[in-house]
């Protein structure tokens, strides 16, 4: 890579898991003298290393990483909370004439930490009818209400993502309008920092293979035995920590609903689906450089974004 190119802003460094989003990110900070804010929802919690993929010690290269293992399992993740930590962060960086890598593939988080987004309240009696109908008859049906009123938001929401679902659910019904409509679209300009977003994309049999290798080596890493250790913690009464993938998994056989062999299998099927899910997010941001993150590719992940940082990131 050749010289600095010039001024302090956010990079984002996004993509669907198993892309090369962290390496990248390290790679960025470092040239740049920057740092990296966290921006996967799953790594925000205290001991899910494992099946996260939380870089190590070693891999993070010395480049300072915030927003890691910032809340406990029993926690319920909060967009809202993650805007406020993460744009603290990044005053903080941006004050001090360092630049903010934002890394991960949690889209919603990306955009609250960057984007002008507000977030509608709560009600607590429409939030507790709803988590009850959702422990009665699960999330597919409130999904498919929720795909009849607001299509947008149930192709972004996974239908097993129960927690999702409910939140967007309650914001339809105490504001009469529809989840994404308090988003703004892919095409808005409500940038709420100067912004160059960078996205890694990787050929579908490509990713699928680089995933299923992920999980392999999770499991050979420990990952049992740290969900066995979280379960401990209290991860089961979790809302969000307990959907993970792998996690949600494991803890069903740990419960003798299935057997850890099976746990891999459908960790891996649903990983995939995620990961399509996460592209189909990310593509409908045309703010988005997409740099090409196959083991063909022409020229390092490194190579192409320094080669594009030098062409758009401005004074």
């Amino acid at each position: 890579m050749s010289s600095r190119p010039s001024a302090p802003q956010v990079i984002t460094v996004v993509g669907p898991t198993a892309a090369g989003k962290s390496g990248l990110g390290v790679e960025i900070a470092r040239r740049l003298g920057g740092e990296v804010i966290n921006a996967d929802s799953m790594q925000l919690y205290r001991g899910m290393d494992i099946g996260t993929a939380k870089l190590t010690p070693k891999e993070q290269q010395g480049v300072p990483h915030h927003l890691l293992d910032v809340w406990d399992v029993t926690r319920t993740a909060s967009v809202a909370e993650y805007q406020r930590l993460a744009r603290a962060e990044i005053d903080r960086l941006l004050a001090a004439g360092r630049t903010p890598v934002l890394v991960g593939g949690s889209g919603l988080y990306v955009r609250a930490a960057v984007d002008t987004l507000e977030f509608p309240g709560t009600d607590p009696r429409v939030r507790t009818r709803l988590e009850a109908e959702l422990d009665q008859v699960g999330s597919g049906p409130l999904h498919r209400r929720l795909a009849l009123a607001d299509p947008r938001a149930a192709e972004a929401i996974l239908p097993g993502n129960g927690r999702r679902i409910v939140r967007a659910l309650e914001v339809i019904e105490i504001t009469g309008r529809p989840f994404t409509a308090h988003l703004p679209g892919p095409d808005e300009e409500r940038e709420h920092y100067r912004t160059v977003h960078l996205g890694v994309r990787v050929g579908r049999p490509e990713l699928d293979e680089r995933i299923a290798v992920r999980v392999d080596r999770m499991w050979e890493a420990g990952l049992v035995e740290e969900v066995r250790g979280l379960e401990a913690a209290g991860l089961r009464q979790g809302r969000t920590a307990s959907r993970a993938l792998g996690y949600q998994q494991l803890l069903a056989a740990l419960a003798g609903e299935s057997t850890p062999e099976q746990a891999r299998e459908e960790t891996v099927r649903a990983t995939k689906r995620f990961a399509r899910r996460q592209e189909t997010w990310f593509r409908r941001d045309r703010r988005v450089h997409w740099l090409d993150g196959s083991v063909t590719a022409p020229a390092t992940l490194g190579e192409q974004a320094w080669d594009l940082l030098e062409r758009t990131v401005t004074s």
